[in-house]
């Protein structure tokens, strides 16, 4: 008849054995997980600046659209262009027109970030 063991005879000798080769293997697991995070916060912030800019370029080209198609005739005051037949009545009245458009234009504002060299 082989001899009985206690188990918790078992647990005194299999416990620190254990620990000793377990705690290298969760080490490295947490240490992994960290570096996975760190990387894709690190990516997730690349990206966010890269979106952004690219929306400051893409807002760029909008103004320079718009101020090369606005060379023409000045906006009238619901939004739309005045006819091209029309003629301002004097040189103030087209000024204070352009001046009164570009009042109500809403602006654009390229954020802070938009020069930002890597």
């Amino acid at each position: 008849m082989p001899p009985l063991v206690p188990p918790f005879l078992v647990g005194l000798i299999v416990a620190p054995l254990a620990k000793r080769l377990l705690k290298p293997l969760v080490r490295g697991v947490v240490k992994t997980s960290v570096g996975l995070v760190l990387e894709v916060k690190k990516a997730a912030h690349e990206a966010g600046e890269n979106i952004h800019d690219l929306a400051a370029e893409v807002a760029a080209e909008v103004v320079a659209a718009q101020v090369s198609a606005g060379d023409g005739a000045a906006p009238s005051g619901d939004g739309q262009r005045a006819a091209e037949g029309a003629a301002p009545s004097s040189g103030k009245d087209e000024a204070a027109a352009r001046a009164e458009a570009e009042a109500r234009t809403p602006k654009i504002r390229v954020g802070a970030g938009a020069g930002k060299v890597h």
